[in-house]
């Protein structure tokens, strides 16, 4: 233990302020894709930080666009109303309250992201329509939203391709909005709605001019056309467990961030927001020996090593919003302290204040040895403290690693700020 605490303070540097970020921004070099990740979906810390290093990244390295953890028709939204496109939203705080208006909740309609869309908002004001920072979802559990976006946008501006998105919804309106419902009916009929969704895809791709009402309605068109296809196919294999599913949505991540890649142009570079469990490279946690990829892992095989890079957190104890079961109110929680010789462990006991920790490409064998990790999403039971940590090789997983002592709980925006101070607090007793 003594090795591997000395291998960290060689290469731990405090983190308190902006200018900390500079080893980082160093690192970072020319890398075309930066990963930022978060151990849990409710503490406040991970927001701050990413915002901070990603306003950096805009600014002084020219990212294109930052692309989260989340589904796509409602972060177009946020696009549009950062873009100033017309009747966008009066204010941040409403275009993330109406947009993110489903469990969960608390993921992007946050008080810590108003400040970062004023201000990306702010900064596209200087710019022309192809030179604006954009703001995307890269997840894939948009099935109804993405299909009724398809079908309304058609019935307005292509009647005979809106015969196809009809043909779609209908497939799926016996199930009225029930994901859970039409994924158990897959079951007894494998294909489903597959071939309706499959041909939508298709007929959105003969591409014609007069989708292009906005500069990237055709796009928007096109890539929730594709969502129907990857939610379709994920529900689908959801219900029959195992990792299949998993992977369908990391690789949609993948083929969403590509095709937004291809988008921007030759010169892009993009800054994706994504819990650990996804920017982090699978093949060095236990997830690989389980069939996972993830896309840390697909992005770094896709890219040389050197243009991506991924930037990891996490935090030894604190509080972070949640839910006891999926769908259910969330919460404060207290989170425990790490468990002993975690790396949040391992890191509290060997730095006394926040850290950045910047790894080597080759690096001492202490620090290669597979130690717990915690990952707490949207669901968290720290009774259960064990199995919310992930065997890892830190130097494997992440280039950076920010490391947090203390961290608080978001703020969500629908939950009244009033009563935010009130929210129902647990503890584990015996931890």
């Amino acid at each position: 233990m003594h090795e591997l605490k000395q291998s960290l303070i060689k290469i731990g540097r405090k983190l308190q302020k902006d200018e900390d970020l500079n080893a980082v921004i160093e690192r970072i070099g020319d890398a075309r894709i930066v990963l930022l990740g978060e151990a849990s979906h409710g503490t406040s810390e991970y927001y701050h930080w990413r915002s901070r290093l990603s306003r950096r990244l805009v600014m002084e390295k020219g990212f294109s666009f930052i692309a989260v953890e989340g589904d796509w028709p409602q972060c177009y939204l946020v696009n549009r109303y950062i873009k100033n496109y017309p009747n966008s939203g009066k204010n941040a705080r409403e275009v993330l309250f109406n947009a993110f208006d489903s469990w969960p909740t608390w993921m992007w309609a946050n008080v810590e992201m108003i400040d970062l869309i004023e201000w990306l908002r702010a900064f596209n004001s200087n710019f022309f329509s192809e030179n604006k920072i954009g703001f995307y979802g890269l997840d894939v559990y948009s099935l109804w939203e993405s299909l009724e976006a398809v079908t309304d946008y058609l019935e307005k501006h292509d009647p005979k391709a809106a015969v196809v998105a009809k043909q779609a919804y209908r497939c799926f309106e016996p199930f009225g909005g029930d994901i859970e419902k039409y994924a158990l009916s897959t079951a007894l009929v494998p294909d489903s709605c597959l071939t309706e969704v499959v041909s939508l895809f298709q007929e959105v791709q003969r591409k014609s001019e007069v989708y292009q009402d906005e500069p990237e309605s055709l796009f928007n068109l096109e890539q929730n056309a594709l969502v129907t296809v990857d939610a379709e196919r994920y529900y689908r294999t959801m219900i029959l467990g195992g990792v299949e599913s998993w992977n369908i949505r990391d690789h949609h991540m993948d083929e969403t961030l590509e095709r937004l890649m291809t988008f921007f142009g030759s010169k892009a570079k993009a800054i994706v927001w994504a819990h650990n469990t996804h920017i982090g490279d699978a093949r060095a946690t236990d997830m690989a020996g389980e069939g996972m990829i993830n896309l840390g892992q697909l992005v770094k095989e896709h890219q040389r090593r050197e243009g991506v890079i991924a930037v990891g957190f996490g935090s030894y104890e604190g509080s972070v919003v949640a839910a006891d079961i999926w769908g259910d109110q969330p919460k404060k929680m207290l989170v425990p302290p790490a468990m002993v010789n975690s790396w949040e462990d391992v890191l509290n006991k060997t730095f006394a204040e926040d850290t950045l920790i910047i790894f080597k490409k080759k690096n001492p064998a202490p620090m290669l040895e597979k130690r717990g990790q915690r990952a707490i999403g949207v669901v968290y039971n720290p009774l259960d403290e064990r199995s919310n940590y992930t065997p890892t090789i830190l130097p494997e997983r992440y280039d950076v690693f920010l490391f947090l002592n203390k961290t608080s709980h978001l703020r969500p925006l629908h939950i009244p700020l009033h009563l935010q101070a009130d929210l129902p607090e647990t503890y584990p007793s015996g931890l």
